[in-house]
């Protein structure tokens, strides 16, 4: 047999095996993706409010228009030195955001969900202050589009557990 001919019967042995099982994907529920578009994310001010909102915007597909759902956030930030030298200089640092949100009604304003998600990384510290710099506000923004992706997979599997009940 040809390797060709030998991929194409696993590949459909594999497409039979999961049409039989009963996989559906998060996003084919009903109600999931329009559930994520109709949000409006009312981020905090700073730097990390604005990189987490403009994530979540982005992954959430918000149309902009009246929506039917607000996604309050509270960030915290923590930043803690890691890897000191002999002189007691840090050349690494852990990075930790933490983002508590509340999805509310917007016509009641009742919390219909409440979550947390805590992202941890870390980065190296450069002797060079724009190194440094630089260094770290790639830290905030890998945090920033993490904790957007992970609230966005909690909201899609909280949409598409009301879709089911």
């Amino acid at each position: 047999m040809s390797p060709r001919l030998v991929t194409a019967l696993v590949l459909a042995c594999a497409a039979l095996a999961l049409s039989g099982c009963g996989f559906r994907p998060l996003y084919a529920q009903p109600g999931v993706t329009p559930g994520l578009a109709d949000i409006l994310v009312a981020a905090p001010r700073g730097r990390a409010g604005y990189l987490v909102g403009e994530a979540l915007n982005d992954a959430l597909a918000t149309g902009g228009g009246a929506s039917a759902w607000r996604l309050d956030l509270d960030l915290s930030e923590q930043r803690f030195p890691r890897g000191l030298r002999v002189d007691n200089v840090a050349t690494r640092y852990e990075y930790v955001l933490t983002a508590a949100y509340t999805l509310r009604d917007v016509a009641t304003l009742t919390p219909a969900k409440v979550g947390n998600v805590r992202v941890e990384l870390t980065y190296d510290s450069a002797d060079q202050p724009y190194a440094s710099v630089a260094a770290q506000q790639d830290a905030q923004e890998r945090a920033a589009l993490e904790a957007a992706r992970r609230i966005q997979l909690e909201l899609a599997a909280w949409f598409a557990d009301q879709a089911g009940s």
